[in-house]
């Protein structure tokens, strides 16, 4: 798996909405606090440390391939603020984990990642008899008209000559595939399902005051979001150039996807998945 280039501080700022589908994840755990579960793409650890909070007499490993992330978490969530929480660094491509998890979660992770055969037979090893999983991903059509633009965007002039390599695809699939490369690790599934969501930002920047940090929204917010998550595309252009890409790419998606309520809606799909390892 390749590791892309990520701010944490900045995504941190832009990621409040994954974070609120995370929160309704999460909920969707019924931990009884005594679990030990696995977070898989954990990236800068506010989602892992909010199951760890719900653990009383469990404990979480959060683990991402992005070493600045790692790093990010470790500093913001040490030890002796979460003794229950500890990050590391690795592959889920590559789990060295053997019947050791209640529990494998993972929120907005795995479309970055192509063989989901491979990552479900490591969960498969790494949970215990009965463990359960849970995953909420980017499913088939996530974000699809602002997909539909960037791809344009790399046939025209000078995109096409300053992008290098094919026009990327995330791994944004549906509930056949994954239920059956579910069944071929030897996880059952229980629930997979594509659920439609609504990403928005509102038109104004709202300037809160105090200790709380502003609210990034608009296109300021849209061009966050697209600016940290968007990494597929980023980073096979100049670095230089980025910032252009992602301002044209805000740009014409608010021209051509106007709103009567004046706020900026990007149409999301997750793919949801609950499966369980047999017991025995």
């Amino acid at each position: 798996m390749i590791a892309h280039t990520w701010n944490p501080d900045d995504y941190r700022q832009h990621s409040s909405t994954q974070a609120s589908w995370a929160h309704e994840l999460i909920a969707k755990l019924d931990l009884s606090g005594n679990e030990r579960v696995l977070d898989l793409g954990c990236g800068e650890g506010k989602v892992t440390a909010e199951i760890a909070a719900r653990l009383s007499s469990g404990s979480v490993l959060g683990l991402d391939l992005s070493p600045d992330m790692i790093a990010f978490a470790r500093e913001h969530l040490p030890p002796e603020r979460c003794p229950n929480l500890r990050f590391v660094e690795g592959d889920m491509l590559d789990l060295p984990f053997d019947g050791e998890f209640d529990v494998v979660f993972s929120n907005a992770a795995l479309h970055w990642v192509p063989d989901h055969g491979r990552v479900f037979s490591g969960i498969a090893r790494a949970l215990r008899p009965g463990g359960r999983v849970l995953l909420q991903m980017g499913g088939k059509g996530n974000a699809a008209p602002v997909l539909a633009l960037a791809d344009a965007m790399l046939e025209e002039e000078p995109w096409k000559d300053l992008f290098d390599g094919p026009v990327p695809r995330y791994a944004f699939y549906g509930p056949e595939e994954e239920r059956e490369w579910l069944a071929e690790a030897g996880l059952t599934p229980v629930r997979v399902e594509l659920i439609g969501k609504d990403m928005s930002f509102d038109k104004a920047t709202d300037e809160t005051s105090g200790a709380r940090a502003p609210q990034v929204r608009g296109l300021d917010g849209l061009m966050g979001w697209i600016r940290t998550t968007w990494l597929l595309y980023l980073d096979r252009l100049p670095e230089e150039a980025r910032p252009a890409f992602v301002a044209e790419l805000a740009n014409r998606y608010v021209e051509r996807h106007p709103s009567p309520d004046g706020r900026i809606h990007v149409p999301m799909v997750r793919l949801e998945i609950e499966a369980v390892r047999p017991p025995g």
